[in-house]
């Protein structure tokens, strides 16, 4: 059995991982803590748990004392707090997923620029391997530290991977992507009040939203291009609570030339190995995705303007976050990959 601790787990995101993990059949949930229900029982801050679980959830501090009860290290926290109880887990000898952004970056100043903190494990950051089993499996199986991508980014990069990877398209794109309210996090905002939300949909973060390097970093590994890629992203929010859709626009390269077959081909041969990608011919609908780690991408070609519309679709609390991380924990333990997450949504 492989015994975890989730630190954060009241969050959206940590909420679901436990979800995912207290169904999990080689999973013992040891440790469970939130700053802001420490002291309380998991099942009073979510009563779907009445039953089934009855952790005390711990202080930071009260957790971090017992790391020899787990082999492994959820943490689902803002940016910024992570990074020193890795350290601690690091030194302990316990694995860590992380769920937030302290350790995406291999260039600690461009993670410090757009994220506004001072990075406190800058020793320790070079060992995290970026979470994305499609992209960095062999890395993931022996990481002590993995840093699991957002979910903005797990969207735009699986769906334009393969065309970006072969380099048969310009290394310049646009995302424009539509997402549920859960991304934006379980605290009180007044952006996220229901009143704001329902029967609305708007823009927000235009060209300083801080998916953006993470984006180009990720795919700029994928081709030899000097000049690296770079991403105009606009993220928009809907009136629902779950989901990403993001419409990706890409250029053809100005050597090549190929029909919607073509590129149905190449992202079929990609991703042919890979239990949670799904390459459809009809368009991805959230309804598809929903409560599952699926991404489901689609692509649309056209010849005479030499464009190519990518979509791509996922639970942005799933396969953008908990599930995703669940997939690298199956990695990192030799676990079927799959396991604890053979589910499928229930559409409606």
């Amino acid at each position: 059995m492989i015994r975890v601790g989730i630190i954060g787990v009241t969050g959206y995101a940590g909420q679901q991982l436990l979800w995912l993990l207290e169904q999990h059949p080689e999973v013992e949930i040891r440790l469970l803590s939130s700053k802001s229900y420490a002291d309380m029982n998991i099942a009073e801050v979510y009563p779907n748990y009445e039953g089934r679980l009855s952790h005390i959830l711990l202080k930071d501090h009260d957790f971090m004392a017992r790391l020899d009860e787990i082999d492994l290290l959820f943490m689902a926290l803002p940016h910024g707090l992570s990074q020193g109880l890795t350290k601690e887990a690091y030194a302990a000898g316990v694995k860590v997923i992380d769920l937030g952004a302290d350790f995406r970056f291999e260039d600690i100043k461009q993670y410090e620029s757009w994220y506004k903190v001072t990075h406190q494990a800058t020793d320790i950051s070079p060992l995290a391997v970026y979470g994305m089993p499609e992209l960095h499996r062999k890395r993931i199986v022996d990481a002590p530290i993995v840093a699991s991508p957002g979910c903005f980014p797990t969207s735009a990069i699986l769906g334009a991977a393969p065309l970006i990877a072969n380099q048969w398209v310009k290394p310049d794109l646009i995302v424009d992507s539509k997402t549920g309210t859960t991304g934006a996090g379980r605290d009180a905002k007044t952006t996220s009040l229901f009143c704001e939300v329902n029967e609305n949909f708007k823009p927000y973060g235009l060209l300083n939203h801080r998916h953006t390097p993470e984006m180009e970093k990720e795919l700029a590994k994928l081709q030899d291009d000097p000049q690296g890629v770079a991403v105009l992203f606009t993220p928009h929010l809907l009136p629902l609570n779950r989901g990403i859709l993001s419409t990706i626009y890409l250029d053809f390269a100005d050597d090549k030339s190929f029909s919607e077959a073509d590129a149905y081909k190449l992202y079929e041969e990609f991703y042919r190995d890979e239990p949670f990608i799904r390459v459809r011919k009809g368009l991805p609908e959230l309804s598809h995705v929903r409560g599952t780690n699926f991404c489901d991408i689609a692509l649309r070609v056209d010849e005479k303007r030499r464009k190519v519309i990518v979509i791509s679709a996922i639970d942005n609390l799933i396969k953008g976050a908990a599930g995703q991380a669940v997939q690298s924990m199956n990695i990192m333990f030799k676990r079927p990959e799959d396991e604890g997450l053979k589910i499928l949504s229930m559409y409606i």
